[in-house]
């Protein structure tokens, strides 16, 4: 018996989720393992990369794809409960979950064309692309998929984590240099509204200081950005960056070009694209070297 594809462990995947309030994916893979009757030998399948097993890995996509349409729910890292919507399919006492039942679900959808219009999915007809963009696109959905899941996690987190990671993901960019008091959380008395601070180069010639807001749905207005600013001009600071987890207004955006303070504002996907790029909060799972012919070792043949 072959291993099961991601799609097929979907429902199993679900049906062991609701078998108790949460449970690890390391729990779900264990107990699917002995379902599935999976050999030692096939249990030791790799994925190409040789970094994980071919059935771990695809019992965390089914979990992925279950989670992307609002059937599970991540509590923490690594943690899978099910939800409302989920036990509902379960009633249905259906015989299989795939990708093409998963479009009953708005969520499923809206993840689904988000990461064909971000990632320019790869067209079934008449247009046929090289092995090498297919890898691309193949690169850049996972990559959603991982920035979705960032996102999540960070919104579940505190105020204080939020604060903590935003400093220690501008350190890594480079900014303060090595001293330990290069970027740090400033404390809750007395900080007007300014949660960080951080030196722009290694001899710490000027100061940018930080506004971090981890809001999971309002977005930030310029009314905020302008308490944000004149708190910049009570440190007699030029520089700043506003962060969140969610999203700034069109008003607030247009207000700092309008201004001389230089004032950054990121938001919730330009930040996990900046954790992913500089390695905060992920690792690398899997690294493919895509070799060709070299020409120049052939002349003289």
């Amino acid at each position: 018996m072959s291993l099961p594809d991601f799609q097929t462990l979907m429902l199993p995947v679900l049906k062991y989720a609701a078998s108790a309030d949460e449970h690890t994916l390391v729990e779900a893979v264990n107990y699917l393992k002995e379902q599935f009757k999976v050999t030692p030998d096939e249990e030791r399948q790799l994925i190409p990369s040789g970094r994980q097993p071919i059935f771990y890995n695809r019992v965390g996509w089914a979990r992925t794809y279950l989670k992307q349409a609002g059937l599970l729910e991540q509590t923490r890292r690594g943690v899978l409960k099910i939800t409302p919507k989920g036990q509902n399919v379960l009633d249905e006492k259906i015989a299989r979950i795939d990708m093409k039942y998963l479009e009953r679900f708005p969520e499923y959808i809206s993840f689904r064309d988000r990461t064909r219009n971000e990632t320019k999915e790869i067209p079934k007809d008449d247009i046929v692309f090289t092995p090498e963009e297919t890898l691309e696109k193949i690169y850049e959905n996972m990559k959603d998929e991982l920035s979705q899941e960032l996102l999540e996690l960070i919104k579940k987190g505190s105020p204080a984590f939020f604060e903590k990671l935003v400093v220690d993901l501008l350190l890594k960019m480079g900014y303060g240099g090595s001293g330990s008091g290069a970027g740090r959380v400033i404390g809750k008395v007395g900080d007007e509204g300014l949660d960080g601070v951080i030196d722009e180069d290694k001899l710490g010639l000027e100061s940018i200081y930080i506004q971090a807001k981890k809001w999971s749905d309002a977005t930030i207005g310029r009314p905020d950005v302008q308490k944000f600013v004149g708190a910049l001009h009570g440190k007699r600071a030029h520089k700043g960056i506003f962060i969140t987890a969610s999203k700034f207004t069109d008003q607030a955006i247009d207000y700092v070009s309008s201004i001389e303070t230089k004032v950054v504002l990121i938001d919730g996907q330009k930040l996990t694209e900046l954790m992913i790029e500089n390695e905060i909060g992920v690792s690398i799972s899997s690294i493919y070297k895509v070799k060709k012919v070299d020409s120049d070792f052939f002349e003289t043949a």
